[in-house]
């Protein structure tokens, strides 16, 4: 197996985004990225177009732009979104946006940033102002959430001059945190819900029942990349840096000696069922690798962000002729009816290879290793 030296002097990261371009047809489209707006084909387009920033490439730039504009019409619509869903992961995909906007000056990529904003001025909220999942999730908030919706927020209100949505990006980090931390642990539950009608929902809490490693990477990556577009007189910059490094504590404790990395349900180690779950090992990597290279994370954090890496390319990644190949990630996960957040159900969820989903946190983590142990 590869060690990192020799993976990040060699450039994994160009790998990965290879491996994924070349799955394109010969239009140069990717079918699953092409589909529909949504989250997972919008993280996978920001991580190959970081790729091509870093890199210089033109080609992972323009394939970032050739899916976007498929979306994104002349008016700044956006095909197969629907403001009125209230949906928080429709808006993961908006944060490419702001690259094709400053590259270009195309007022439809505004316009569109303009739209999606508008649904999260207008998102459905707890009693404290905290944003809905989704309408059809009424008073639950979801850690998955903060990342969908938060770095958009904090970056629209960057870009367009609305110091205000900076504020809300923080409020919205910092009331989760609250509402879900753990206090013995120090870990963040999965969900919340405020009504504390949903079968997940412990009756007096409100709080699910478990720690899913890929809920708290979510957020973890949701804080590093808020905090970029902060200003440092922010008043709440200082806290959301703070609470990021406790939770990065936590996350040490449950971090696996052996291997580095990080179970599907995090502080279940050596419980039946459970594993070594690739999606949150590959997103805390990437947000301390972050944290460490912009100074919110102590140095003495190198060493377990520098072995969770280490242990993703021992244990998870594989490489062959068709390219970069990532193992062990949970196909998905949710909380509903259906899922009831108990322990039996996120270990039950399909366990499969090279999936989007992995893929893109992934090429996230291994860009910011790249980039932190240049800047050493």
């Amino acid at each position: 197996m590869m060690s990192i030296t020799e993976t990040t002097t060699s450039g994994l990261s160009r790998r990965i985004a290879d491996t994924f371009i070349s799955q394109c047809n010969e239009h140069g489209e990717h079918e699953y990225v092409m589909e529909r707006w949504a989250y997972v084909p919008g993280m996978l387009l920001m991580a190959v177009a970081r790729a091509g920033v870093q890199h210089g490439e033109s080609e992972y730039l323009s394939f970032m732009q050739r899916h976007m504009d498929s979306f994104i019409g002349e008016d700044g619509s956006i095909r197969t979104y629907s403001l009125e869903e209230y949906n928080l992961d429709q808006i993961n995909q908006g944060k490419n946006l702001f690259y094709l906007y400053r590259q270009t000056g195309e007022a439809r990529y505004a316009e569109a940033a303009h739209l999606l904003a508008a649904q999260l001025i207008g998102q459905p909220r707890t009693s404290e102002g905290g944003f809905w999942h989704k309408k059809v999730y009424p008073f639950q908030m979801w850690l998955d959430g903060l990342y969908m919706a938060s770095p958009f927020l904090a970056e629209y209100g960057a870009v367009f001059q609305r110091p205000e949505l900076i504020d809300e990006a923080a409020r919205q980090l910092l009331l989760i945190e609250r509402r879900t931390r753990d206090p013995r642990t120090g870990l963040l539950y999965h969900g919340w819900d405020e009504s504390k009608e949903q079968e997940w929902a412990d009756s007096s809490t409100g709080l699910s029942s478990h720690f899913w490693s890929r809920a708290m990477g979510w957020y973890a990556m949701a804080a590093v990349d808020c905090l970029e577009h902060f200003p440092v007189t922010h008043p709440q910059r200082g806290t959301i840096i703070g609470i990021f490094q406790r939770m990065c504590g936590a996350l040490l404790e449950v971090q696996d000696q052996e291997t580095g990395l990080w179970y599907q349900v995090l502080d279940q180690a050596g419980r039946k069922g459970n594993y070594l779950e690739a999606t949150g090992s590959c997103m805390f990597v990437y947000a301390m690798a972050k944290a460490l290279r912009l100074r919110y994370l102590e140095p003495s954090f190198k060493e377990a962000m520098l072995k969770g890496y280490g242990g993703i390319l021992t244990h998870l990644v594989t490489e062959d002729e068709q390219g970069v190949h990532l193992h062990q990630i949970c196909h998905g996960a949710g909380l509903s009816k259906d899922r009831n957040g108990s322990y039996d159900y996120y270990i039950s969820e399909a366990i499969v290879s090279d999936a989007p989903m992995g893929v893109a946190p992934l090429l996230l983590a291994s860009l910011e290793v790249e980039k932190y142990l240049d800047g050493q």
